[in-house]
């Protein structure tokens, strides 16, 4: 059984930082791009970063740039994702997702989320 579970969540202030983490188990951890997304209440959810199988290469939406850095534990089987300068617009349920695709297959994964409300 595939599992995802977000953890790291929870209520900050305006500028403050925080850190969330995804563990999976049940697939090969380091063969997967993992990638994290969030919603906010009432849009269309929306990539946040992304890391390479063997975090040779991270992407991130422009907005996250320079306040945002997502890494990973291939021992541990864990994603990161370090939230920087956080302000109100980045109050959403952040998703942790697991993905793979080839020639004949492609595997796709996903957490239940995180909140993450930014409020003084």
């Amino acid at each position: 059984q595939v599992q995802l579970v977000e953890s790291g969540g929870g209520l900050v202030q305006p500028g403050g930082s925080l850190r969330l983490s995804c563990v999976v188990s049940g697939i090969a951890f380091s063969n997967y791009r993992m990638r994290w997304y969030r919603q906010a209440p009432g849009k269309e959810r929306v990539l946040v970063a992304s890391i390479t199988s063997f975090g040779g290469t991270t992407n991130y939406a422009d907005s996250m740039k320079g306040r945002f850095t997502i890494s990973r534990d291939n021992a541990k089987n864990t994603v990161y994702l370090e939230m920087n300068s956080l302000t109100p617009e980045d109050t959403a349920v952040y998703y942790c997702n697991a993905n793979r695709q080839g020639l004949g297959y492609w595997n796709d994964y996903w957490g239940r989320g995180t909140q993450v409300t930014v409020s003084s």
